[in-house]
């Protein structure tokens, strides 16, 4: 059996792997387009600036190790450029042709590198190989740059923005959408934007580039930015113009169409990785999601199908964390936006817990989202915080892949002692409050239900001194019983308080006195003013 492998990345790297632990005789030739394999593309931004030191820690697996421990002929600098389907032939740097038995389209994605007035100039860079990386770190080296300016509020344009303020260059990002980080909705993404801001990067949202100058870059808005070094993040689209060419058939943004078992439309053909299309876990249609822990996923069971193993691949969840500094922000599943596109009816909840018991030192606030039906089946989280955030997210992204609902998450036993958590998990929180919510027990209300609703604020009265809510009145949690007066039963009641425990007690206690009017703001006022500090900044550079 012979298996020829396009791609030596996450997929085609996994895939030639495993296919050698399950048959020792096979032939396994990786044709890799550039003169790398097997690196850890997810580190790049970390690499460019010093954080990763070593040239080599970047490298999961030297070529060494194939060729040797695994037997495996890996051939760099060699661009695979036709398939004969008919033939079970590919074409290499238009030189030579290798048959095959199974061929396996590890293609992967390119930078998105739109048709911009001076896109070309030298001192724009994309972040997708460690060539790239290894010529940004000369670049602001040799020419000692000051000014960095990020296209692109991805993942890898908020760590690049990061890394770059590491380095001590005055950075700007600039975005197109009104947020960055489209996982993230904007209830939850406030914390990456304040944290970017207050660690000096410039934020320039609902933006975009105009033209790239020599020294400045035109914004469509009319302003400019002084740049030295300019990174393009504005996303990657698949690469398959090869696979196009070879007749299999291509799916949503030009990805490649594969069934459950990673099978093209072309028999002895198959793919993965972020070149091909998945379905959406959540909503069960067609997606793009390119990401390393699915690529790898999918190139271990294509290897296992070639040897007949019928393994299938059960959808992408969109299961992802991005370090802001001190922050971190996870998610998984589908966030509002897109399931308001798809009209899908759902309920949100939000709470803000400890990261581990608050009477151990240094608790540090979390704030994790949740989004799901009136059945309580989970659509999507979001959480955002200091630590054990993805940790959270990644017990929530368990209970949704085996179909577990809003109960389970209460049922959850997860570890517990003061360092780590606490006795109720922020996860068993999570769950006990949505549930409250399904259960009719209490009202939420977010940030834009605050508009032309009666505010009251539950903290005690030296709390509300300091610091609140314009036009919010003051009533202690401890004084509802005995101030009903003052609480109007015909407008609409949003409770709060710091964190929203105390306005959902409240809020029983409401109930329990006849009121059908009242909410309880989720997240509290913490969260209030993380969203205000938020806009505020924006309304102030626009």
């Amino acid at each position: 059996m012979k298996t020829v492998i396009v791609g030596g990345g996450a997929c085609g790297a996994s895939c030639a792997a495993r296919l050698r632990r399950l048959n020792e005789k096979a032939e396994i030739i990786i044709l890799e387009a550039t003169d790398e394999i097997s690196i850890a593309n997810c580190g790049l931004p970390y690499y460019c600036s010093g954080v990763i030191s070593s040239r080599d820690d970047m490298i999961v697996a030297k070529p060494q190790i194939f060729s040797g421990l695994l037997n495996i002929d890996v051939r760099l600098n060699s661009k695979a450029t036709s398939i004969n389907p008919a033939e079970k032939t590919v074409t290499v740097n238009n030189d030579y042709e290798l048959n095959y038995d199974n061929l396996v389209l590890a293609l992967g994605a390119n930078p998105v590198k739109p048709p911009i007035e001076g896109i070309d100039n030298k001192k724009i860079f994309t972040v997708r190989t460690l060539l790239d990386a290894d010529r940004i770190k000369d670049y602001i080296k040799s020419t000692n740059a000051k000014n960095a300016v990020v296209i692109g509020g991805g993942f890898i344009g908020v760590e690049m923005a990061e890394n770059f303020l590491e380095m001590g260059l005055d950075t700007t990002l600039v975005e197109a959408a009104p947020q960055i980080l489209a996982p993230f909705d904007n209830d939850m993404v406030c914390f990456a934007q304040n944290e970017l801001k207050d660690k000096g990067c410039k934020l320039i949202l609902n933006n975009g580039v105009k033209a790239f100058k020599e020294d400045t870059i035109e914004l469509s808005s009319g302003g400019k930015i002084p740049y030295d070094i300019a990174i393009l993040g504005i996303g990657v689209k698949p690469e398959t113009q090869i696979a196009k060419e070879a007749g299999i058939e291509l799916g949503l943004k030009g990805s490649i169409k594969v069934n459950e078992y990673m099978q093209t439309s072309v028999p002895n053909i198959w793919a993965g990785g972020d070149s091909v299309e998945v379905v959406d876990f959540v909503s069960c249609e067609p997606a793009v999601i390119p990401l390393a822990g699915p690529a790898n996923r999918q190139g271990r069971i294509i290897a296992d199908n070639i040897c007949g193993k019928n393994q299938t691949y059960k959808a992408s969840q969109g299961t992802c964390v991005v370090k802001v500094f001190d922050r971190t922000l996870a998610a998984v599943g589908e966030n509002e936006k897109q399931l308001k596109a798809s009209g899908v009816n759902y309920l949100k909840n939000i709470v803000m817990c400890n990261s581990h018991a608050g009477y151990y030192p240094d608790a540090k606030f979390m704030t994790i989202k949740l989004l799901f039906t009136e059945e309580g089946k989970i659509l999507g989280a979001q959480a955002a915080g200091y630590e054990g955030v993805e940790k959270r997210i990644d017990v929530i992204s368990t209970v949704m892949r085996l179909n577990g609902k809003v109960q389970d998450l209460i049922d959850l036993e997860l570890c517990y002692a003061p360092p780590y958590s606490s006795a109720k998990d922020p996860v068993n929180l999570l769950g006990m409050s949505s549930q409250n919510i399904l259960d009719g027990l209490f009202k939420p209300a977010f940030y834009e239900d605050l508009k032309d609703a009666v505010i009251i604020d539950v903290r005690p009265a030296p709390d509300y001194e300091i610091s609140n809510i314009e036009g919010a009145l003051s009533i202690p949690g401890g004084e509802i019983r005995k101030r009903l007066d003052e609480i109007p039963a015909d407008k609409k009641v949003v409770l709060h308080c710091r964190r929203g425990y105390t306005s959902y007690v409240a809020s029983r206690i409401l109930s329990g006195y006849g009121y059908s009017n009242v909410y309880s703001f989720c997240g509290g006022k913490l969260l209030y003013d993380e969203i205000t500090k938020d806009r505020q900044q924006q309304l102030a550079n626009v």
